[in-house]
């Protein structure tokens, strides 16, 4: 049995226990209230008899005959006035009997002539005494709530007694009527609360999601395993634009502070994170945070037509990335290689050739010819660079330019004396802006008349590496790249937009305590494009 089931039964056992206790309360409390009022309006019956004169003086005058040894008998009793003003007053009063009665206890007046000049059925002595009482009895005429009365004489004297009865099926019928309107406010009230139940448990299951107490706390620690021990960063967040959960990795890979409860608004997260929590997108869509680069992506969450709030993910992926510019680095440098091998194969087998006929002479003018020349197109001003690393690495680079249609060439202010200190990194932030430098370039080929060319100029500040590269691409766009670490500017051919190598750069450069910085935006007038990165502490001296 379901748990909503249990507790709307157990409501209904609440509220009917409590009824029925209360209901017993008030059958008990109405029926003693209703014999007490029928008995104090026989009481005011019998009283008001009691004082009256004729009353009186009937019944003096039957004790005082009695008294004197000649009462008046039946036949004259009934004859007589009182028996017609106490059947009178029965009549109009309707009670069950108005009987009187004179000091002696027999009765004077009776609705049942039969009974008239007999003694009473109850004892009559506390009343003959001068007392008046209350009280329920079976007598001649059945059940009945009675209240008796002394009648006085003149002198003050007790000279009969007044007794007015109503009867208890009258009371009963009272008492019935009462409890039908009672019963049916019961089952009014019963059903009230049985909708209220009900209404409170469709309530529950909504809220609740249809899920029972176990499953919610399943559900919870799955969450929590789930949540914290994944590699990826999550934000639920209601309909109403509050973050419900944060877990640990969306707050390292965020930089999110906030406590969860907090508006989206106020989390601190970046535009274009932002963005995508606020209009969900299943496209992953990269931002650089800080010192990463992550994919966030978004969805809207419905259950049963009920809009829950969005979900946020983040994946870090700034390792991945590095790893890529390291590895299209690597494959620059193999796809100069083998173009070298291909061509160096390609001579060899003309010197072969000549030598197989015996023209010694043009082989060996064929060898003073190729004497010299490297297996790639010459970069202009590579012999500034003394570094081995970067020498081979900005060679590597010159072939893809020059399949692009671009020129590499090294800058005339180029001047680096001693070696890397992080071959690695710098290679890293040198291929990312030289790809970038290169792409544009070679896109802006078609609509400019300059020669698509970039330069690459590296210097020494002490013992830290200045890098300027420079372009004759279309420059940069309006927004700014550094303002989300990657521009906005789409690419169907880019997995997450342009940009990713800037973003990547500048982690590396900012990794050392230096930074990659836009120096001219270029794009108007024929002025060249140029971002200047520095990494402190990036070049040793020779031997050190």
């Amino acid at each position: 049995m379901r748990l909503r089931t249990q507790i709307l039964i157990l409501q209904m056992v609440i509220v009917t226990a409590s009824l029925a206790a209360g209901f017993g309360i008030i059958i008990h409390r109405t029926d003693t209230q209703t014999r007490t009022e029928f008995a104090r309006r026989a009481q005011a019956i019998a009283e008001t008899v009691a004082s009256d004169q004729e009353v009186q003086a009937g019944a003096a005058a039957q004790s005082a005959a009695r008294r004197a040894g000649h009462p008046a008998s039946a036949a004259e009793l009934a004859a007589a006035p009182l028996q017609r003003q106490a059947a009178a007053i029965t009549a109009r009063t309707g009670v069950l009997f108005v009987v009187i009665a004179d000091d002696a206890g027999y009765r004077i007046a009776h609705p049942d002539a039969t009974q008239l000049d007999r003694p009473l059925s109850t004892d009559p002595s506390a009343v003959l005494g001068g007392e008046s009482e209350l009280t329920v009895q079976q007598g001649t005429l059945g059940d009945s709530v009675r209240a008796k009365a002394p009648i006085r004489g003149p002198d003050g004297t007790v000279v009969g007694l007044v007794s007015v009865g109503v009867a208890m099926d009258t009371v009963n019928q009272a008492t019935h009527r009462t409890l039908v309107l009672m019963v049916t406010l019961v089952a009014v009230a019963l059903t009230v609360g049985a909708i209220g139940s009900a209404l409170l448990t469709r309530r529950w299951r909504r809220l609740t999601l249809s899920l029972e107490p176990e499953e919610m706390a399943e559900l919870i620690r799955e969450q929590d395993a789930v949540l914290h021990s994944g590699a990826e960063g999550v934000i639920a967040i209601d309909a109403d634009g509050i973050a419900r959960v944060i877990n640990e990795r969306a707050r390292e890979l965020l930089g999110i502070a906030a406590a969860p409860g907090t508006p989206l608004g106020d989390l601190g997260l970046t535009p274009r994170v932002a963005a995508v929590a606020a209009e969900p997108t299943t496209v992953p869509v990269a931002a650089a945070v800080n010192e990463r680069v992550v994919l966030v992506s978004s969805r809207r969450v419905h259950r049963d037509g009920t809009d829950l709030g969005t979900v946020l993910t983040a994946v870090d992926r700034t390792d991945i990335e590095a790893l890529t510019r390291e590895l299209d680095s690597v494959q620059a440098m193999s796809s100069a290689l083998r173009a070298q091998r291909h061509e160096s194969a390609n001579r060899l087998h003309v010197v072969a050739g000549l030598l197989r006929d015996d023209r010694t002479a043009e082989a060996l003018s064929y060898l003073d010819e190729i004497t010299g020349r490297a297996g790639v197109a010459p970069v202009p001003g590579l012999e500034r660079l003394d570094e081995p690393h970067l020498r081979a690495f900005v060679g590597a680079k010159a072939a893809r330019a020059h399949e692009r249609g671009v020129v590499l060439r090294v800058g005339d202010e180029t001047a680096l004396v001693g070696t890397l200190a992080h071959p690695v990194d710098t290679t890293t932030v040198v291929g990312n802006l030289l790809d970038n430098a290169i792409d544009a370039a070679a896109e802006n080929a078609a609509t400019d008349a300059r020669v698509p060319a970039v330069e690459l100029d590296l210097l020494r500040d002490g013992h830290d590496l200045v890098i300027v590269v420079t372009d004759t691409g279309p420059g940069f766009t309006v927004d700014d790249p550094f303002l989300e670490g990657v521009t906005t500017r789409s690419d169907p051919t880019v997995p997450g937009g342009r940009g990713m190598g800037l973003a990547i750069a500048r982690q590396v450069a900012r990794g050392h305590g230096g930074d990659v910085t836009i120096a001219a935006r270029g794009g108007t007038d024929g002025e060249p494009t140029t971002v200047l990165a520095t990494i402190p502490g990036g070049v040793l001296d020779d031997g050190a």
